[in-house]
């Protein structure tokens, strides 16, 4: 298989490489050209010595003391550029896709990498139980388009390919997966976005192998982003998706919508949310207000002013119930810069209420909170103000398993991964890993790992 990128030029011209820095270089990591499958181990390396921290320092908390072993971990999706050569305005070209594996042991957070020869991006890598009842990692990336399943053997990850497809376009691209019962009988079947000519796709398991239905293609459109829910609470799981116009990164106007599929019910594409000439590559469906059924949250984007500087639309987060007119969503939040690419479920402090953390392209990490009227704008707090990344993979998750989340968080732009707890008072913030080679890393998703499927290092 083969996840390589092609020359990124049309995206992110070197200049800008040079003046955004990561945020210029994910505009790539998509796209790509490539050889053939591979079916053997990838390389598996221990990340260097220096970029794992030492053991983490008791701090005064409500919460226990962290465990010196989790069974839980995290992965990390990953694409890699060289360091850049002073002076070189060519488009950069990804390295291997990776893999992190962070996991604590002995009292340290130990960093394991994995690199694929056959791609140059992970777009998405998250857990999957098969039919069988066996835990696997499950991988998309690009290009050339492929989705993999990975077991363990002999404490490596070997890979299988469910499904490869050029799709005919400039780029072909896993850009999303989610896993759920879709068709409600009780299977894992696996919901995917792709780029570049807006195909949404559902994956099933069957007769000891994978069948794949393509639900929607549409000619020159990225998909970016698919969620799983189910806002009418009529018991039948909804496939959401974000078909917008390709990547700009000169803040004109990029059109998009958030689309529909209830594949149980033989229900094809219907707008659920119209963004006129504004577009978002980031949703969040679920239940926040704890009345039974999900919600859409759509982070739409915001536009440069064409007139001048700064800002004509700031990012702002759009909520939708059922009922909602495709073009009246409710916007419960404004956050002060221009892209953001992540919205995460949460309750940090432990009330019982749940809440949404957002993360900015370049202006932090904020805890959003809903009042009693989920309608009405929501109170807004900075987490982390120095946080930055074209990304900010972000996951709200309790790995320790003392009953409280804690906020795990890619700050690419400083190379840190980032635990924030509960203290009982404020969240506590406490870097867990710090990279230290010269290359630029792009975060695209943070995910729990069983430790047991976490490959050990040669």
């Amino acid at each position: 298989m083969n996840l390589s990128t092609p020359n990124l030029g049309h995206l992110i011209p070197r200049q800008l490489v040079l003046g955004l820095g990561l945020a210029s270089l994910a505009l790539g990591l998509g796209c790509g050209d490539g050889g053939g499958d591979s079916a053997s181990s990838p390389a598996v390396t221990p990340a260097p010595a220096a970029a794992q921290p030492a053991a983490e320092a008791p701090q005064t908390s409500k919460k226990k003391t962290m465990p010196d072993d989790l069974e839980i971990g995290l992965v990390l999706g990953l694409s890699a550029f060289p360091e850049s050569t002073p002076g070189d305005t060519s488009a950069p070209t990804p390295l291997p896709a990776e893999l992190e594996f962070i996991v604590r042991r002995g009292g340290e957070w130990v960093v394991t990498r994995m690199t694929d020869p056959a791609s140059n991006v992970f777009h998405k890598a998250l857990t999957y139980e098969t039919p069988d009842g066996e835990t696997a990692l499950l991988t998309g990336g690009g290009e050339k388009a492929l989705l993999k399943l990975w077991k363990l053997e002999g404490g490596k990850l070997v890979s299988q390919t469910l499904w490869e497809k050029n799709f005919g376009g400039r780029f072909s691209r896993m850009r999303d997966i989610e896993v759920g019962d879709i068709d409600g009988n009780g299977t894992n079947v696996i919901a995917v976005a792709t780029h570049d000519q807006g195909v949404v796709a559902v994956v099933r398991p069957k007769d000891g192998g994978y069948e794949v239905e393509e639900l929607d293609v549409e000619k020159d459109t990225f998909v970016h982003e698919v969620e799983l829910g189910d806002v009418d609470g009529d018991g039948a799981m909804e496939i959401y998706a974000t078909p917008s116009e390709p990547n700009r990164l000169d803040g004109s106007h990029q059109s998009g919508q958030v689309v529909r599929y209830v594949p149980s019910k033989g229900e094809g594409r219907v707008v659920v949310a119209d963004l006129g000439d504004r577009h978002a590559k980031e949703i969040l469906v679920h239940d926040i207000d704890g009345n039974g059924k999900d919600e859409l949250y759509v982070m739409v984007e915001g536009q440069k002013n064409p007139d001048g500087g700064g800002l004509l639309h700031r990012t702002e987060i759009w909520r939708y119930e059922a009922d909602t007119p495709i073009d009246q969503g409710v916007v419960i939040a404004e956050l002060n810069d221009r892209l953001a690419r992540f919205l995460a479920p949460a309750d940090l402090d432990g009330d019982g209420k749940k809440e949404i953390v957002a993360s900015l392209f370049s202006k932090g990490v904020w805890w959003l909170r809903p009042g009693e009227d989920h309608t009405k704008p929501w109170k807004k707090k900075a987490i982390d103000r120095r946080s930055s990344s074209f990304e900010h993979a972000t996951i709200a998750l309790d790995l320790d398993g003392d009953g409280m989340q804690e906020l795990y968080v890619a700050s690419d732009n400083d190379g840190s991964i980032r635990r924030y707890a509960w203290n009982g008072r404020r969240l506590v913030k406490k870097t867990i890993y710090e990279r230290t080679d010269k290359r630029s890393i792009l975060t695209w998703n943070i995910m729990p790992i069983p430790v047991a499927l976490v490959p050990t290092a040669e």
